[in-house]
């Protein structure tokens, strides 16, 4: 669950607007600019780096998780696991809420602490990425227009942050903490701007669930 609020705080998306000679950076701020909400689909690796007897540095594959987003900005989204196990995250534009189905409980908190300059601010927040991060274009990789983005803050759990566009459209994201750890992002199926119920975002705790401020 903890890698789970690390990183979700996370993710989703897509881009429209003109691909010919954009860079990385300039498919960034199209995103930002033009893509008011978004759906889809995602595919989460986690990679956790680990450190030999030696004290050299090693790296295994950890889990594999998918699922489905939906979001409009600013602050609401609702990102949703559902293999291997169903988990929620969701947040109204105030609040955020996590929903974990097999402890039947919620954890709630406010919007403002959770996205912070993570990179779920990236996607659903209000986005003054300048203020927040350093860009930087780093080329393309089988296909996909790759930008760096390192937080200016200190105060983060994340070294830096990869987002890769590929034909003007969102594909990826790579996240990178403070201890190693790589997440890997994809996505797929996304729909830009979907016309959206006015409660889509809405939350009520199930019943019986145990709700705990964090």
């Amino acid at each position: 669950m903890k890698s789970i609020l690390r990183t979700a705080v996370l993710t989703a998306s897509l881009l429209f607007a003109s691909h010919a000679f954009a860079g990385g950076i300039d498919d960034l701020k199209a995103f930002v600019a033009q893509v008011h909400s978004a759906r889809g689909d995602f595919v989460q690796h986690q990679i956790t780096a680990n450190k030999n007897a030696s004290g050299a540095a090693a790296v295994k594959a950890g889990g594999t998780q998918s699922g489905n987003f939906v979001f409009a900005r600013p602050g609401k989204f609702i990102w949703a696991y559902t293999k291997p196990y169903d988990q929620l995250l969701q947040a109204d534009g105030d609040n955020f809420y996590v929903y974990d189905k097999d402890l039947n409980q919620v954890t709630e908190r406010k919007l403002g602490s959770a996205l912070g300059a993570s990179p779920a601010a990236i996607l659903f927040g209000s986005n003054d990425l300048d203020k927040s991060y350093n860009l930087r274009d780093v080329g393309v990789k089988d296909g996909i227009d790759w930008l760096e983005l390192t937080p200016k803050s200190q105060d983060t759990q994340f070294q830096q942050i990869g987002i890769g566009f590929k034909d003007g459209t969102l594909a990826a994201m790579e996240l990178h903490d403070v201890f190693g750890n790589v997440t890997l992002l994809t996505f797929t199926n996304v729909v830009k701007n979907p016309s959206l119920p006015a409660d889509t975002f809405k939350f009520t705790p199930p019943k019986g669930a145990d709700v705990i401020n964090g």
